[in-house]
């Protein structure tokens, strides 16, 4: 049998998933009817020079995270994007009003899939159901302003690392009050959720570029190794394009959880051995953010576990 080796990143992610399944406390989970297992206050670190940090102990959905961060990057807020990219890891957060509204009779009743067909061919109907409004994108590359200016904070912070890489103020948010649902003027112009990956910040030592991610709330099976590979690509890419050396991408939690229909998986995948990153090559001709495309990231060495499925929970919201 094969031993392990304690000194691979990946067991940063296995620990935390024991940590919470042996010391986490239950909560009700607003709005659903699983509950979450959580702890608060943690944080793991992966060096990018030593391998991308996609997990390996199960395999991950690597061309949905690609697709969906580029959707971030170009600052788009609507699913069609995805939908026409096959992939649909945001159809709940936008099927989810016009369920509502179905209910109440406002609209004719369809199921999720026939809503996201519907997205697919026509326009008009994924224009005004297909928006999420004030996500991710949005905030980093569409900030509103209360003087009606709009803000590219991505584009700002890149700006920053070349002119002057080593200030300490090159942060992007996505964490936005006006748009917090509570907090929102209307229901249609709040976020479908509040940011989990609230925001990030660069840092330069010598020539590498890191970044630390703050999330306020972080599903550990699900959703966080989207985020480590996500946030580990975003700056890769940034590096890239600014003339800097990947460092260290750092994700520091607040409420980290593993939700109660979760734990039988997440119990199978700590019995997991790691097994080596992968490498991530991205187009070296690619210079400016903006001209990233999904045939510009190649995968190389990546041998997973096979994966291990699980529900996902739609919670919040008003």
């Amino acid at each position: 049998m094969k031993k392990s080796n304690l000194s691979h990143p990946e067991y940063q992610y296995l620990t935390l998933c024991r940590d919470i399944l042996e010391n986490g406390t239950d909560k009700k989970v607003y709005n659903a009817e699983t509950y979450i297992r959580s702890v608060f206050g943690r944080q793991i670190r992966f060096d990018l020079s030593k391998g991308f940090p996609l997990l390996t102990t199960k395999k991950v959905f690597l061309r949905g995270i690609i697709y969906e961060l580029l959707w971030f990057v170009s600052g788009n807020s609507n699913i069609m994007y995805l939908v026409d990219n096959n992939v649909h890891i945001w159809d709940e957060w936008a099927y989810k009003p016009y369920a509502e509204k179905a209910k109440l009779g406002k609209v004719p009743a369809l199921s999720q899939e026939a809503f996201i067909e519907k997205v697919k061919v026509d326009a008009k109907f994924a224009k005004k159901w297909g928006e999420l409004n004030n996500v991710y994108g949005a905030q980093w590359r569409r900030w509103p302003t209360s003087d009606g200016r709009i803000i590219d904070q991505l584009g700002w912070a890149i700006e920053k690392l070349k002119s002057t890489p080593y200030r300490k103020h090159i942060v992007v948010s996505a964490w936005n009050p006006e748009f917090i649902y509570e907090m929102a003027s209307s229901r249609e112009k709040a976020m479908a959720l509040p940011p989990c990956h609230t925001l990030f910040q660069f840092s330069v030592t010598d020539d590498r570029l890191s970044l630390q991610l703050y999330q306020r709330s972080a599903d550990l099976f699900l959703g966080v190794p989207f985020n480590i590979a996500s946030y580990s690509l975003l700056t890769m890419m940034v590096a890239q394009v600014t003339g800097l050396k990947p460092g260290e991408f750092i994700q520091t939690f607040g409420d980290v959880h593993i939700y109660s229909n979760h734990f039988d998986q997440v119990k199978e995948q700590i019995t997991r051995i790691p097994k080596t990153f992968p490498k991530m090559v991205l187009n070296p001709k690619v210079k400016n953010i903006d001209e990233f495309v999904f045939e510009d990231f190649i995968l190389q060495g990546y041998n997973p576990h096979p994966p291990i499925k699980g529900e996902i929970t739609v919670v919040g919201g008003f």
